[in-house]
C-alpha cells in the first residue's frame, strides 16, 4: 500500500509539473506580450535591425570586415564598437562568414521590394566582450573569467545562433499582419533561411553537448539552460527558449530528452515580438529603455512609436 500511495503521489507531482510547464509554454495573456501594430513597410524595416545586428556581429568576429565592407551603400552609421576576431575553428569560421553575408543580402532584398530608401540608417551596436558578460547579471550568475563570446568556438556559438533564432520569431510573429503577397514571401523565405540558419547553430551546439565550455567546467548542455533562462527573464512573456535537453514530459510527443530545436508541447516554433527582443537585446527588460548591444536604441517607425507610447 505504500509503494501504491507513492506512486500515486509521484503521478500527481508529475502531472501538475507538466501542466505548470505545458501553461509556461503560451503566451501570457498581457499588453506585454502582444506584437506592437504597424504597416508592413514598419514591420520589415525593424527586421532590418536585426538583420545589421546579425551581419556586423557574425562578420566581424569571423572575418574582421563589416556590411559596408562588402556592400558600400546600403547602410550608413556608426561602426560597431568593440567586435573583435574570435577564436574559431576552420569550420565555424566558414559557417558564420556564409550567414553573415546572406544577412547582407536580405537587407538588400528589403529595401529594394519594400522601397526603403538606401543607404539605410545603421544603430549604434556595442559588441564588446563585457556586454556580452552583463547577460549573466540578469540570473546573478557569476563567471570567472566573464563571459567572452570571442574566447572560444564553444562559447561563440551561444550568441551567434540567438541572431537567427531572433530573427526567425519575429518574421513568424509578424507573418499574419504582412501585407502582400511579395512581401508575405519574402518574410517567409528570409525566415524559413533563418530557422534553418538556427537549426545549424543548435546542432552545432549539440554535438558539443557533452563537452566543457571554456574556461568554466559547466557543460555546452547545462550552459544552454542558462542561456534559455536569461532570454526567457529579459523576454517577459513565458518559456521561448529552452536548453538543449528536457524532462520527457516536454520532449516532443513526450518521447525524447533531446531538444535540438526549442518549440511548444506540439513542436510549433515559438514568436517574439518586437517588444520582447528589444528587451533582451538592451538587457535591461524594457524596451522604452535602451542599452546592451543597442545602446542608443532601434532605427525606424516602428521602435519611435513603441518609445512614444511607452509600450515598456
Amino acid at each position: 500500500m505504500t509503494t501504491r500511495s507513492c506512486l500515486c503521489v509521484f503521478l500527481l507531482l508529475l502531472v501538475a509539473f507538466q501542466s505548470t510547464m505545458t501553461m509556461a509554454n503560451y503566451v501570457l495573456p498581457s499588453t506585454r506580450c502582444k506584437p506592437v501594430p504597424g504597416s508592413t513597410k514598419e514591420q520589415f524595416h525593424f527586421a532590418v535591425n536585426l538583420h545589421i545586428y546579425k551581419a556586423e556581429f557574425l562578420l566581424r568576429s569571423s572575418v574582421g570586415c563589416g556590411i559596408n565592407d562588402i556592400s558600400p551603400g546600403l547602410v550608413k552609421g556608426p561602426a560597431a564598437i568593440g567586435a573583435t576576431l574570435a577564436n574559431l575553428d576552420n569550420r565555424t569560421r566558414k559557417f558564420m562568414v556564409e550567414s553573415g553575408l546572406a544577412s547582407i543580402g536580405h537587407i538588400r532584398a528589403i529595401a529594394d521590394m519594400i522601397l526603403l530608401k538606401t543607404p539605410l540608417p545603421m544603430p549604434r551596436l556595442d559588441l564588446r566582450h563585457q556586454v556580452y558578460a552583463r547577460f549573466f547579471d540578469v540570473i546573478n550568475v557569476t563567471l570567472k573569467p566573464p563571459h567572452n563570446p570571442y574566447a572560444n568556438t564553444n562559447n561563440f556559438l551561444f550568441s551567434a545562433f540567438y541572431a537567427s533564432d531572433f530573427l526567425k520569431q519575429f518574421y513568424a510573429g509578424i507573418m499574419p499582419s504582412i501585407g502582400g503577397n511579395r512581401e508575405r514571401e519574402l518574410a517567409a523565405i528570409i525566415a524559413l533561411y533563418e530557422a534553418a540558419w538556427y537549426g545549424v547553430f543548435r546542432s552545432l551546439l549539440n554535438d558539443r553537448a557533452k563537452l566543457p565550455v571554456p574556461p568554466y567546467t559547466i557543460t555546452v548542455a547545462k550552459f544552454s539552460n542558462l542561456t534559455a533562462q536569461i532570454t526567457n527573464q529579459l523576454g517577459g512573456c513565458g518559456v521561448k527558449d529552452e536548453g538543449l535537453t528536457v524532462p520527457l514530459p516536454l520532449g516532443a510527443e513526450n518521447r525524447t530528452n533531446n531538444n535540438v530545436i526549442a518549440a511548444d508541447v506540439n513542436s510549433l516554433v515559438y514568436t517574439r515580438s518586437a517588444l520582447e527582443i528589444l528587451r533582451i537585446l538592451f538587457i535591461t527588460g524594457d524596451a522604452t529603455r535602451p542599452g546592451g548591444l543597442f545602446p542608443c536604441g532601434a532605427e525606424g517607425t516602428l521602435y519611435q512609436r513603441i518609445l512614444a507610447l511607452k509600450q515598456s
